[in-house]
């Protein structure tokens, strides 16, 4: 863990998070109930390639809101990470998706694609 994340304990919180699960998207609202069009973008791309993701609601904490900002270094919400790697926001992620480079991506990382409608 970096002295950063030692020392702030948000940055804590998103480290642990993105080491304990295989993909971890940070947005607004829940998978279930996005609540910007950016993440519902992600949300939809996630589910459509059949990578199973844990959503992390940044709107219930602002301190979570500002820290996943800093803790990337990028200035929007929502963020992606797989395997504990930041792969970027919602246009990076449409543009991979729309490249194939996605799903190359959660696959060569030992990410379970499963059934787009499971």
């Amino acid at each position: 863990m970096t002295d950063q994340a030692v020392a702030n304990p948000v940055h804590a919180f998103i480290a642990d998070t993105v080491k304990g699960h295989d993909v971890v998207l940070f947005m607004k609202g829940t998978p279930d109930a996005p609540r910007c069009g950016f993440s519902s973008l992600a949300v939809q791309i996630l589910d459509h390639v059949g990578a199973p993701f844990v959503g992390v609601d940044v709107l219930q904490d602002e301190a979570l809101r500002d820290g996943i900002k800093t803790f990337s270094d990028w200035p929007t919400i929502p963020q992606l990470y797989v395997k504990g790697e930041f792969v970027g926001g919602s246009d990076i992620v449409r543009e991979m998706f729309s490249a194939g480079e996605l799903q190359t991506l959660l696959a060569d990382k030992g990410v379970p694609l499963g059934d787009a409608d499971a």
